[in-house]
């Protein structure tokens, strides 16, 4: 039985982390949303999740985004190739519909499926 759980381990946390996934990166993106990933050695995926508060203004907003991509990560991570991936928003994810947002997300993340 799969357990649909976001853990701590399933998370980038440090610098190192991130500088990994920036140095050669596999780039999939569309006009609201960019997802870098790169292979890691482990057997599970990690999510690291970017949003510039100068694109973003209110913290408020950007927890909501971060919520609703985890959401996502939390319920297909089983489904995803061993990688470490970050996902970068830009101002006009907010203008979007929530089940389109969902949509684009989950569009986007098939292209890790393994």
């Amino acid at each position: 039985m799969l357990n649909f759980c976001f853990k701590k381990k399933s998370r980038l946390l440090t610098n190192y982390d991130f500088k990994y996934v920036f140095k050669n990166p596999n780039v999939i993106k569309c006009s609201e949303i960019i997802i870098l990933a790169r292979m890691n050695s482990l057997s599970y995926s990690r999510l690291g999740i970017s949003i510039s508060k100068k694109q973003i203004k209110y913290s408020y907003q950007r927890n909501k985004i971060k919520r609703v991509i985890r959401e996502i990560f939390r319920t297909i991570q089983y489904r995803l190739i061993n990688s470490d991936f970050v996902v970068i928003t830009k101002f006009n994810f907010l203008k979007m519909n929530f089940k389109l947002l969902v949509r684009k997300l989950e569009n986007l993340w098939s292209y890790y499926y393994q």
